[in-house]
């Protein structure tokens, strides 16, 4: 279970990208003294960890629903995670998340930033969501689920930390030192990313085999 929960934090914390998100988050937040950007930071980690949370316990029994194995549901969420690495390789996921983020500043009708775009789709967004179903699928019984949960808690309180610093984390990184980070962890999420797809398609493999 260690090595679950240890691969499964890091996929979790690539995907929340908190260095990616400093700089969007000052955008939120301009104007916001130090303790104000903590709330907001604050609030929208719990409203994340809820969300995830939510998923996590009642992923799987969506997909046995809708009648979608889990093997199914590694192979596409696999490649799912293997195009947000290839986008923060890219740059293309700073990109995308940078219109939201102005999007969310220029609409006057936004009352609540740490709910959105910050919460959703910034930090609990698909990626997010895709991660913790497919970790549900490893991590079975209470003890699995409360193993769950305390992942996603410790990878949301990693991400806070960052946003709680933001401002002294930005001038010490600069464009530079984010991008590089940024790119060094998209590499390690496309390799988890195959390893998903891999143990997806060996599950469906041994499906149609028993069957």
């Amino acid at each position: 279970m260690f090595d679950i929960l240890l691969s499964g934090f890091a996929t979790l914390f690539v995907i929340l990208d908190p260095l990616g998100l400093v700089p969007l988050f000052l955008a939120l937040t301009p104007g916001a003294s130090e303790a104000e950007r903590t709330r907001i930071a604050f609030r929208a980690t719990v409203i994340a960890f809820v969300i995830l949370a939510l998923f996590a316990l009642t992923g799987i029994v969506v997909l046995e629903t809708l009648g979608i194995t889990l093997g199914a549901f590694r192979v596409a969420g696999g490649l799912f995670l293997f195009w947000i690495g290839f986008e923060l390789v890219f740059e293309r996921r700073r990109e995308r998340h940078e219109k939201s983020a102005n999007r969310a500043v220029h609409e006057s009708e936004t009352a609540d930033v740490a709910a959105f775009p910050l919460a959703i789709p910034l930090m609990a967004g698909p990626g997010a969501i895709s991660a913790v179903i497919l970790l549900a699928g490893n991590l079975e019984g209470i003890a699995g689920k409360s193993a769950l949960l305390a992942l996603i808690f410790s990878a949301l309180l990693a991400n806070f930390a960052f946003l709680a610093v933001a401002h002294r984390l930005d001038r010490v990184l600069g464009a530079t030192g984010r991008a590089v980070i940024s790119r060094l962890l998209g590499v390690l999420l496309a390799a988890l990313a195959v390893q998903f797809v891999a143990d997806g398609v060996m599950a469906l493999f041994h499906l149609q085999s028993d069957a």
